[in-house]
């Protein structure tokens, strides 16, 4: 199997999300059950140890209120970056912000005491990512095609932003995959 080393608590700021193969991180109305049994036995675990906050959008939020990462499993802050925190449905643990994301990210640290912080945003990743707020961008990558849904990073104009595989030999070169389509039950091939 070709998997990263495990997750470490080292207080970042990570961009984490499993994504489609075509670069969706959920479907058209933040549905996540293309993800069922995608994930290898114990992946999960390594971030309910490793991750001490959160920080979301509210479009994610109001998609799935009160959903907690990794299911019941992690505990610990979350917070939502919202321009309406005042009719924001609350939960336990739940912060909902009003700020810039760069404010966002020094509170967000900060109650994450020294573990890490995930960002579960594409749109708030996107503008870390432009802040140079962005320690690590942490992708699982789900052999499924969704076709629409909410792209991790979508900036139409924008200039290329080059990325350096973390632990590599080449860390600018190509990584390379290969599948064959799944063919639906009952299909003889």
């Amino acid at each position: 199997m070709n998997d990263t080393k495990p997750q470490t608590a080292d207080g970042k700021v990570l961009w984490h999300f499993t994504m489609s193969l075509d670069g969706f991180v959920a479907g058209p109305n933040h549905e996540m059950d293309w993800m069922t049994g995608t994930a290898r036995p114990g992946l999960a675990d390594e971030y309910v140890q490793t991750t001490g906050a959160v920080l979301g959008g509210r479009d994610g939020w109001d998609a799935m209120p009160d959903a907690r990462p990794y299911g019941s499993d992690w505990k610990g802050p979350i917070f939502v970056l919202t321009h309406h925190p005042e009719d924001a449905t609350p939960a336990d643990d739940v912060t909902f912000l009003n700020c810039g994301p760069a404010e966002a990210v020094r509170i967000g640290l900060e109650a994450a005491g020294g573990k890490n912080l995930e960002v579960f945003s594409p749109t708030i990743g996107r503008q870390l990512l432009e802040l140079g707020l962005i320690d690590e961008i942490d992708l699982h990558i789900a052999p499924v095609l969704l076709g629409q849904g909410i792209r991790l990073y979508d900036n139409p104009g924008s200039e290329p932003i080059r990325l350096h595989r973390v632990g590599e030999d080449d860390p600018t070169s190509i990584v390379n995959v290969r599948y064959r389509p799944s063919l639906p039950t009952g299909t003889v091939s």
